[in-house]
């Protein structure tokens, strides 16, 4: 299946060899399992920055000691004929968002060898390869040492003095296999094992597959409350022996971008007998229609052909332990056959929210869809097809179940349409307005797929192929490519079977666009954008962004009529077919009663997409002389300056919410008389000079009620501290700095006043609006502001311009938590990195 597409492929050197070969993060990155490497890339750079992780040959581990008769009997042939030195991914996983030490994912890889690891983004580095944290195969190893191992010779054994040689054949100077042990020496350390033994070992250690789960909220002893105590994420590791190990990753106490060896936290959680032969594949999946009591369901497909579906019990999951009690048996959908299971891929029904939607692909290139009740415990099958010639190796659902992409070892990506119980097939992909020119080679040299994977808003899936080298130019393209990501729009596919699009009648026709697409289109943004309303989806609007700007070239003002439509949608209480003047004018009056993630959604679609034209720098000129707006830059026009206005008033909102949440604290709590911020992760209130200078230069502007808070508050910190002045010292001469603007401030050193020099200009805070030290800065990569104070979570939460008590209360205790998000966009704030160097693009 062809079309055009405004995204250019990306080519690999290496080969994928395994199903799932492709995933992508939560934070937009894209990672690649290409061979003997770990490609990391973002779909909007296919020839830009890149990350690597590279896959060597494991390290020897003494599993026991055999007679030199015994290694071609007992099941120990395999192993004594193992020669693969080059080993390669077999599995990739990236984990939620936030479980890295800056906030970002952390990617879980396993080899052909079997040996998983878990690494991090070198976000503090300045390198393109990524830093391993943990070595999971390692830390079974030891576990098993201290258990199963035991009492069988191996726990005997002098560890600190066997030589560095592969565990289970040494050869002599003529070549033939002699035997395991090194020198006989060892022998007297313990017993020997037997063969059957020494491969029941190996089958133990030897790891498939690998799969993250969603983030859960755990309580513990030290914090009985789920929803105030640090979320962890489990990693499911699937093995030979049909077991799955599971390893419990808390999310860090605090975040850094400066920290080098900031520690992982992990430990093993329990184990899983889920199967009889080999884990094949496995993928989670979180249940939240009841919020006081979230599910977890694990479906885990065999190489025996069997595919069994798990539900994790909550309270159970509060213990250190995972076992056959905490994960339960829901139901064995398909039996063991002759046929083994290659992918599966969950998601939740996006009309029912108690149903999830499971397929499942096998190797004989059929695939099963069924349909799954969590509630009532039911499962229906709405139909098995005969999709491909060869093994299943992708399968990704998108819109909330209404699409299923496919692909195979036959070359072949399918699209899917589910349609009631039964899918039907698409004939093209999606077509935008523009098409950039690829340096990719024709489609005809693809020769295989090994995954596809769905960008986080759903409308672009990425899918991996391999060329058929016969069919390269071999003067250039044959030497050095191996495989290529391609990507395809979905958005404007008719999907629309359980969404009814709201504004069919309002859309204006674009040239070479037909209306019911630019419908289809319309509907599948919108449906997108209301996905984010969710306080639990990060804030990653790539797609989003690049889908609306690919239409705002084409000088249409289709665009800004769907921006109008979801606002009316969102933000009225009774949306009505109101003029574009009027819901704006709507918006701008009622800012205060809008939830401030509908106010980050708003403040990405003004910058990145309704004033792409401008400069981040250049808005924040303007928020500095609000009163003469089109004064300041030439390129803006009549039509973008009630979209500055908006924007404007969208960010004073926000900001007066945090200065009103850290007065409300400091009233509640005296914590002001801590002047010294804590460093456990937890939020303090700061820059309280700052923010009250702000509130008397915004007098206009704020409500009542911050106007009643603040002197209150700052009288008692008068009398506290007997001192209150915003005025700063410059980070690099200790001259006064006064407070002029939230934005930045200027120093007032003698050698910067007089008329022929220009005053030093500081940066602030966007948080605490404090002058920013000489340190590594936390960057938005929206908005170009810089923060080195993390806002409190509860700050993203609120559904209106009061905090809540609840909040106060909160942090009175300081169980208020801070993350590394920006207090006017909402995105992953980070490290600013070189060009030269791999960074996430949230939008």
């Amino acid at each position: 299946m062809s079309c055009p597409s405004p995204l250019q492929s990306a080519m690999l050197m290496g080969a994928p060899c395994f199903p799932n070969a492709i995933a992508w993060s939560d934070e937009n990155l894209i990672a690649v399992a290409s061979g003997h490497i770990v490609t990391i890339l973002r779909p909007d750079s296919p020839n830009g920055p890149r990350g690597l992780i590279q896959v060597f040959p494991g390290g020897p581990r003494i599993l026991g000691f055999v007679e030199r008769t015994d290694l071609l009997s007992g099941g120990l042939l395999p192993t004594a004929l193992y020669r693969d030195d080059k080993p390669v991914v077999r599995s990739i996983s990236w984990s939620p968002l936030g479980m890295a030490s800056n906030s970002g994912c952390l990617i879980a890889i396993c080899t052909s060898e079997g040996h998983v690891k878990v690494y991090r983004p070198p976000f503090c580095d300045f390198c393109a390869e990524w830093v391993e944290v943990v070595d999971i195969t390692e830390m079974l190893f030891k576990y098993f040492q201290c258990t199963r191992f035991r009492g069988t010779g191996v726990s005997s054994l002098n560890f600190s003095k066997v030589p560095s040689v592969r565990p289970c054949l040494l050869k002599s100077a003529s070549g033939q296999a002699d035997s395991v042990t090194p020198n006989d020496e060892l022998l007297k350390k313990g017993p020997l094992i037997s063969a059957e033994e020494y491969a029941s070992r190996t089958v133990m250690l030897y790891s498939l597959v690998v799969s993250w789960s969603p983030l859960l909220c755990v309580a513990s002893e030290f914090c009985p409350d789920p929803y105030t105590s640090a979320p962890v994420s489990l990693l499911a590791v699937g093995g030979k022996s049909g077991e799955i190990s599971f390893w419990r990753f808390d999310q860090p106490d605090c975040y850094t971008i400066e920290e080098t060896k900031a520690p992982t936290a992990v430990k093993f959680a329990g184990f899983l007998q889920a199967h009889n032969s080999w884990i094949t594949t496995m993928s989670w999946l979180l249940f939240a229609f009841d919020s006081s009591n979230p599910l977890l369901v694990l479906a885990t497909g065999s190489s025996d052909g069997s595919v069994k579906v798990w539900l994790g019990d909550k309270n159970n999951l509060k213990s250190s332990e995972v076992d056959q009690t905490s994960l339960l048996l829901l139901k064995e959908v398909i039996t063991v056959n002759a046929v083994p299971v290659s992918v599966l891929s969950v998601t939740l029904h996006a009309q029912y929210p108690s149903k999830m939607l499971l397929a499942i692909g096998k190797c004989s290139g059929s695939i099963e869809i069924w349909l799954c009740d969590i509630s009532s415990k039911e499962f229906d099958k709405l139909g098995s097809y005969d999709a491909h010639y060869y093994a299943v190796t992708g399968l990704a659902w998108a819109f909330g179940g209404r699409f299923l992409c496919s692909c195979s070892q036959d070359k072949l990506l399918r699209g899917w349409i589910l349609h009631e119980r039964r899918l039907e097939e698409i004939t093209k992909f999606s077509e935008m307005p523009r098409s950039n020119e690829s340096t990719c080679p024709s489609r005809d040299a693809y020769d295989s797929s090994f995954g596809v994977a769905v960008s986080p808003g759903n409308l672009v899936i990425a899918s991996v192929h391999c060329f058929d080298v016969d069919k390269l130019n071999r003067m250039y393209e044959g030497r050095v490519l191996r495989a290529a990501i391609d990507y395809f729009w979905i958005g404007g596919l008719q999907m629309d079977v359980w969404l009814k699009s709201p504004f069919s009648r309002c859309i204006e026709e674009l040239p070479s666009f037909l209306e019911k697409e630019l419908t289809y289109w319309g509907t599948n943004i919108i449906w997108s954008l209301n996905q984010y309303q969710c306080l639990e989806k990060a804030l990653v609007l790539w797609d989003l962004c690049a889908t609306l700007f690919a239409f705002m070239d084409n000088n249409s003002k289709y665009v800004e009529q769907l921006v109008i439509k979801w606002l009316s949608l969102s933000f009225m209480e009774s949306p009505t077919n109101l003029p574009p003047e009027e819901v704006l004018s709507r918006l701008i009056s009622r800012l205060s009663d809008i939830p401030s993630r509908l106010l980050h959604l708003l403040n990405i679609l003004c910058r990145r997409v309704m004033l792409a034209k401008l400069d981040p720098d250049q808005i924040t000129k303007i928020n500095s002389k609000v009163q003469n707006v089109e004064g300041v830059c030439p390129v803006i026009d009549g039509q973008m300056t009630k979209w500055i206005e908006i924007l404007l008033g969208s960010e004073r909102e926000l900001r007066e919410r945090h200065v009103g949440f850290s007065f409300s604290a400091v009233k509640t709590t005296k914590s002001h008389l801590k002047s010294t911020p804590s460093k456990s992760g937890r939020w303090h209130p700061s820059g309280l000079k700052q923010m009250e200078q702000w509130v008397v230069l915004n007098q206009e502007h704020i409500r009542d009620q911050l106007k009643f808070i603040v002197p209150k508050v700052t009288r008692e910190k008068r009398s506290a501290s007997k001192r209150c002045s915003a005025v700063e010292s410059c980070s690099y001469c200790s001259a006064a700095v006064p407070f002029e603007s939230p934005e930045f401030g200027f120093c007032q050193s003698k050698d910067c006043t007089s008329d022929n020099v220009k005053r030093r200009k500081l940066l602030r805070c966007a948080v605490c609006m404090e002058v920013c030290p000489n340190s590594p800065l936390w960057f938005c990569v929206c908005c170009h502001r810089v923060v080195f104070r993390l806002p409190p979570e509860p700050l993203f939460r609120m559904s209106s311009c009061c905090p809540d008590s609840e909040s106060s209360n909160r942090s009175s205790s300081q169980a208020v938590s801070s993350k590394p998000l920006c207090p006017f966009c909402g995105i992953l704030l980070q490290r600013k990195q070189p060009d030269f160097l791999l960074s996430p693009a949230p939008v």
